[in-house]
């Protein structure tokens, strides 16, 4: 993938590592909260501090090693094919919320414990598209993460109500990673040795590809989800009445 160029290729990359945060970390959140709940009144600050220091400096970790990971040939195709699955994922019809198994500490290390392991389990996702759009720059990794986790923390339900209320905002984050994940593949070491040498403009027409293919099939399986999902109670009901 071709260097950033300049304060706009950092500035765009940097806005890209935010949008994917909040986009995929809004659970993160919600974790926090369950992780926390079993806590003294004074301890739940301390413990959701502590929890969400833990998570940054791990989360900050795993990117690393995926930036690494990302430069062996053959990974970026990997990687790009599950981006554009998270991307599909990200615009189907939620399910239940995941946050069952998740106990709460009753002291402020178990607390701060459970938040920094669920969110590594909860991140992998966020790991690879964060490590795809930051180009090999563990700084843009660090300054976005800084940014983007107080938002998800503190901001996390208006974020989340803004979602519900302009569902576009969520196509627009699906094609985002769709252009992450176009860009990425087209400039995979593997490909260059098999003989495909993708020119820098490459990734322009990759990207859009990524983008498209995302809300194309997103949109197409959501609306085949919608069609097969169950008639709600109430309309079950009502169809009983007629029949009787």
């Amino acid at each position: 993938m071709p260097e950033l160029e300049g304060i706009g290729g950092w500035l765009f990359a940097v806005l890209q590592i935010i949008a994917i945060d909040i986009l995929l970390g809004g659970d993160n959140a919600v974790v926090i909260a369950l992780a926390c709940r079993r806590l003294p009144e004074d301890k739940r600050r301390l413990g959701v501090r502590w929890g969400v220091a833990g998570a940054i400096v791990l989360r900050i970790v795993m990117i690393a090693f995926a930036l690494q990971l990302l430069l062996v040939p053959g990974l970026k195709l990997i990687g790009a094919a599950l981006l554009l699955w998270i991307g599909i994922k990200l615009l189907q019809p939620e399910a239940d919320d995941g946050h069952d198994g998740i106990e709460g500490g009753t002291t402020l290390l178990a607390a701060v414990r459970t938040v920094i392991v669920a969110d590594a389990v909860m991140s992998i996702d966020n790991v690879v598209a964060v490590a795809a759009a930051a180009r090999g720059e563990l700084a843009l990794v660090v300054f976005g993460i800084l940014v983007s986790v107080p938002i998800i923390v503190w901001g996390s339900h208006f974020v989340l109500r803004l979602m519900d209320r302009f569902p576009v905002i969520i196509v627009i984050g699906g094609a985002l990673l769709g252009w992450i994940a176009g860009g990425l593949a087209v400039h995979d070491p593997l490909l260059e040795r098999l003989g495909f040498d993708a020119p820098d403009w490459a990734h322009w027409p990759a990207s859009l590809v990524g983008a498209l293919a995302v809300v194309l099939i997103g949109r197409q399986l959501a609306a085949r989800a919608g069609r097969a999902a169950p008639a709600p109670l109430e309309d079950l009901l009502a169809e009983a009445r007629r029949d009787e």
